[in-house]
């Protein structure tokens, strides 16, 4: 039958582009939207790029929206309505990828496709409580002064990095209390998901990120060499598995 993308019109030969869905890239704890520029930018050949940032970040005033899983996934869902942004495929990281799973499960349909990569599925009281301590603002800038000088300057406009870390660790504790998405949950997600974990994420592991992927019935990426934060990863790794999730390659 031949290229189903080519019309023929009076002796005139138009090759149709298939429409390709907005892609939305959302940011992890800690994170900002400028923090993803990269990666939009990276992405930018597929298509239409989105940057959304979650209430009580980088630039973005926390307001009334709850610190929390559910609230953050209101948030954008209301974001995506806002800027008439309809059924995006979404490349979530760390925990912008529990959140978008979060909104689709609670709305499914509003999301055609998800890519997480070093999305934490596993959360218990000891392990919520682990990750929690590393948030001490005393203790980060103990460790990593240009860390916390980065984040200073990230968070600025939110209100400040301190407020931010103290929310996530929070935020990490009532997941690790109970909050955390649930089996029922996550079968409720109709959009197929790809979940991509680095070899050496000391924060995600394989196994869980597996188990992930079996919940929501997707993949499972493993990308060899790499770690989980996002700027250290190697360039061209979003572009490729979103290209992968939109059947490019």
């Amino acid at each position: 039958m031949g290229d189903p993308w080519n019309l023929v019109i009076p002796g005139i030969l138009h090759k149709v582009q298939p429409v390709r869905p907005p892609l939305v890239v959302l940011h992890g704890a800690l994170g900002s939207a400028t923090q993803l520029a990269p990666v939009a930018a990276e992405l930018a050949p597929l298509g239409e790029v989105h940057r959304v940032e979650l209430p009580g970040h980088g630039d973005t005033a926390l307001g009334t929206v709850p610190f929390t899983i559910d609230g953050f996934a209101v948030a954008l869902r209301a974001a995506l309505l806002q800027r008439g942004i309809e059924r995006p495929v979404v490349f979530g990281y760390s925990m912008g990828g529990y959140i978008a799973l979060a909104l689709e499960s609670s709305w499914p349909g509003t999301i055609a496709g998800l890519v997480t990569l070093g999305t934490k599925y596993r959360w218990t009281a000891d392990s919520a409580a682990a990750e929690a301590d590393k948030l001490d603002p005393d203790a980060i800038r103990a460790a990593s002064p240009r860390f916390a000088e980065a984040l200073a300057d990230r968070h600025r406009i939110a209100g400040g990095w301190e407020g931010v870390a103290h929310r996530t660790a929070g935020l990490m504790r009532a997941l690790g209390r109970g909050e955390a998405l649930t089996i029922e949950r996550l079968r409720a997600i109709r959009c197929p998901v790809h979940c991509a974990v680095g070899e050496r994420d000391a924060m995600v592991s394989v196994e869980e990120t597996r188990d992930l992927a079996d919940a929501v019935r997707g993949n499972t990426w493993v990308l060899a060499g790499v770690q989980h934060p996002i700027e250290r990863l190697p360039a061209g790794t979003v572009l490729s598995l979103m290209r992968s999730a939109l059947g490019l390659e």
